[in-house]
């Protein structure tokens, strides 16, 4: 069919018909890909949040299909119609006489729908049944910090809309809720300072090298938040009072990167990078922060240390044998809010204020 000498020279020159085959063909799979997505749509489109002043480049993106994702734990909160006669009828005397001393003189048909529901939310079926049982006494502690929390935290808890906590915020149906912490010790024997809490692979630090005594600083101490002098040569020294150091910095560094993944967000949610440290230029979502902070730091001194005494060995921390402690992902779960927003407390109103 083709020349001798076509023939003679194509035999002595093979050619690999595979890689152009293999070009042309993911070409038309790039131009099949391209063609579906102008038709059919980008599936993972992002929205963005916006967090700051408009032009400033302030805001957060995310996937649609992630902001549409309910919060699987949204399905187990039990609401007041949930609950039924047989239910009620299922709570002992002995639990009804069990009345926590900040509920007052709560209506007996009330209370008993209560512990139908803080049996629900915590996950102890027996709750309330022994006025003794150390479940029981604890629980007495959390009516009080729940009702503290809604009555003098609205700032935080309903700073876009009523929502407030409840048992539920914290424990999602769990006796013991997720994201706690304890106080944390040295590496070993050996390690003192700045290297006892540094490069460690812990919870506190999120698997970071930065320091793991933050929470314990900053939301048990009443530590200062604060970063290193910006200005340079200054005449300081590390030991002078109220001078803030590098070790200062990667603590506060520490606390910024838990709060992040607490919220599933980023620094600009709060902070406006083109003038990071100017308070005055920070998002509004900055103050609902900072007065969590507060009511943390509250939480921790005021409620939960003093359950120590209460809780028995297996419930204390490993290291000092201390009460666990609440931080801002016990609440929130990796989300901007508890529970997407969900609206907890307004079919609760005793759990909302402390004269209720």
């Amino acid at each position: 069919m083709f020349p001798k000498w076509f023939d003679k020279w194509n035999n002595e020159n093979p050619t690999n018909i595979y890689g152009p085959a293999i070009l042309i063909g993911a070409l038309g799979t790039a131009v099949t890909v391209a063609a579906f997505l102008v038709v059919v749509g980008q599936p993972f489109k992002t929205d963005s949040l916006q967090t700051g002043p408009r032009g400033t480049g302030m805001s957060v993106p995310e996937f649609r299909n992630e902001v549409r994702k309910a919060d699987p734990t949204i399905a187990g909160y039990l609401t007041r119609d949930q609950i039924t006669e047989a239910d009620i009828a299922a709570v002992s005397e002995a639990a009804l006489q069990n009345v926590p001393p900040a509920l007052g003189d709560i209506a007996p048909e009330q209370y008993a729908e209560l512990v139908v529901a803080m049996r629900s939310w915590t996950g102890i079926p027996d709750l309330m049944e022994d006025p003794d049982n150390y479940q029981t006494q604890v629980a007495y502690t959390m009516v009080g910090m729940t009702q503290s929390i809604n009555e003098d935290w609205i700032g935080h808890v309903q700073s876009n809309a009523q929502v407030g906590v409840t048992c539920y915020t914290c424990h999602r149906g769990e006796a013991v809720p997720s994201e706690i912490w304890f106080k944390m010790g040295p590496v070993n024997e050996a390690a003192g300072g700045w290297a006892a809490v540094q490069n460690r692979v812990t919870v506190q630090s999120q698997y970071t090298s930065l320091p793991s005594d933050a929470l314990e600083t900053f939301l048990l101490d009443y530590g200062r938040i604060s970063v290193h002098n910006l200005e340079a040569h200054v005449a300081e020294y590390p030991h002078e009072e109220g001078v803030t150091t590098w070790q200062d910095t990667e603590r506060t560094f520490s606390l910024m990167n838990y709060v992040s993944n607490s919220l599933g967000v980023n620094c600009v949610f709060c902070h406006n990078t083109r003038a990071f440290y100017d308070p005055e230029q920070v998002t509004p979502q900055w103050s609902t922060e900072m007065l969590g902070i507060s009511m943390v730091q509250e939480i921790n001194n005021d409620w939960l240390v003093p359950l120590e005494g209460l809780l028995p060995p297996e419930r204390l921390g490993p290291v000092f044998a201390d009460a666990p402690k609440a931080a801002c992902k016990t609440c929130h779960k990796g989300y901007q809010q508890p529970l997407q927003g969900l609206n907890v407390i307004a079919e609760w109103p005793e759990l909302e204020l402390t004269d209720s």
